[in-house]
């Protein structure tokens, strides 16, 4: 029996701004369980990376969690804060937004990790990379000693410890022993000749291997729960592949349970166990891969899926045909028309978001739309009246029916004389490259 590691309840993020307030994810449900691998998928734009970041806190003014629950299942941690703050605990399940910020900082590295997508503006380019992931095991490590304290040792280290380390190496900050893990960590994750290597400066390194680096740097305080935003981003596919081996094999051999934040429908297929499909803050489609790629209902799936290359060929799409398979794709890609929709307070309204792209949008999608339980497992759930209903042309909106608030939009775009400025549309988003990656 599996058991869930994080649930989220109800998350809403906002940024608040000179333009306006952006809702950038609004009333997210997210359950993950111990030991799984979690996707969720969907353009840029969609809310991913917010969510990921406000699940280990790390949303960063203007923005601001404003309503919601994280509720983290660690027995250590919900002792510890039990008496201090009885309401943030259920059982084993501690209520992250609800303690205070000095615990959960202490959280981050020892219980969750991140791997960021640029790891090019996430490496100090003056330290080594050894230099600095020695340092990311030696911050743990003295939070270690006090694990839960919000007077962890790492605090005990002032700009006069750092002074007296220049003149006595026995009182550098890094020990010895963090740089040698921080050369195990190299290995583990594929770095040749790592003792060298530890000595070099991240430009030194290629993209892929810097990657790697990243990983071990997330990797050092053995988090339970590491969150991967886009970590095959700017890769070329082999590297791609090589990464997603690496933290495969990684998975299996600690356990720990991974949240892949990821555009690319064929990095979900070959790595993860359930996956969430995320459309303008929200979550609209949720299951297992059986789910999503072969019983799913929301057009802006569909979409997803049929921008993928078919890279088998008319012949094994006819022979799936045959086997009444759903093929992956076929033939001309066909992109999900427009762009992901303003997250402004003032402009989101309330609405179906995809209604304006989707082609089966009917007059049931002018009202916002709840949570379906789908096709399939007991796990897949749907933001779409079309769980519950066929799409006829007798409700169908007329395709012009969007048209006037573009308009709208694009006359504000106007000069004062009326003359329309030099305004060049914007391109619709590239929604999924395919990997080639075969399913788990």
């Amino acid at each position: 029996m599996t058991t869930d590691i994080l649930r989220v309840d109800g998350l809403s993020t906002r940024f608040f701004t000179e333009q306006g307030q952006v809702n950038a994810v609004s009333d997210l449900d997210l359950r993950i369980e111990r030991g799984e691998v979690f996707g969720i998928v969907g353009e840029s734009g969609s809310g991913k990376s917010v969510t990921a970041r406000s699940v280990i806190d790390l949303i960063e003014s203007p923005g601001r969690i404003t309503d919601g629950e994280i509720w983290f299942n660690d027995d250590g941690l919900a002792e510890a804060v039990a008496d201090d703050h009885p309401e943030a605990v259920d059982g084993s399940f501690v209520n992250l937004l609800e303690v205070p910020e000095r615990v959960r900082r202490s959280l981050r590295g020892t219980s969750f990790s991140m791997i960021f997508q640029d790891p090019e503006s996430s490496f100090n380019p003056s330290l080594t990379v050894g230099e600095q992931i020695a340092e990311a095991v030696e911050v743990q490590r003295r939070a270690s000693a006090n694990p839960r304290s919000t007077r962890a040792k790492t605090r005990e280290y002032s700009l006069g410890s750092l002074v007296l380390s220049t003149v006595l190496p026995s009182r550098k900050y890094v020990s010895e022993a963090s740089r040698e893990r921080a050369i195990e960590l190299l290995e583990l994750v594929g770095i040749p000749d790592p003792v060298e290597r530890a000595d070099e400066y991240p430009h030194e390194y290629s993209g892929g291997m810097l990657q790697r680096a990243m990983i071990a740097q997330a990797l050092a305080g053995e988090p339970d729960v590491l969150v991967a935003d886009e970590p095959t981003t700017a890769l070329d596919v082999t590297i791609q592949a090589q990464v997603l081996d690496l933290l495969d094999d990684l998975q299996e051999e600690t356990g720990m349970t991974i949240l892949l934040i990821t555009h690319n429908l064929g990095v979900v297929a070959r790595m993860c166990d359930r996956v969430g499909v995320m459309y303008a803050g929200e979550i609209v489609e949720r299951g297992t891969l059986e789910d999503v790629f072969d019983d799913h209902v929301h057009p802006y799936t569909e979409g997803l899926l049929g921008s993928i290359p078919d890279l088998e060929g008319p012949t094994a799409r006819r022979a799936a045909d045959d086997r009444a398979e759903k093929p992956r794709g076929g033939g001309r890609l066909e992109p999900i028309p427009g762009n992901v929709p303003s997250l402004l307070d003032r402009e989101m309204g309330d609405r179906c978001y995809f209604a304006d792209r989707c082609p089966k949008a009917m007059e049931d999608c002018l009202s916002h739309p709840p949570e379906y339980d789908g096709a399939g497992s007991e796990e897949h759930e749907v933001r779409c009246v079309l769980a519950t209903r066929e799409y006829t042309e007798a409700r169908a909106l007329p395709t012009d029916y969007f048209g006037k608030a573009d308009r709208a939009a694009a006359d504000k775009h106007a000069d004062p004389d009326g003359t329309e400025t030099d305004v060049q549309p914007e391109r619709a988003e590239s929604t999924v490259e395919g990997t080639g990656g075969e399913r788990r």
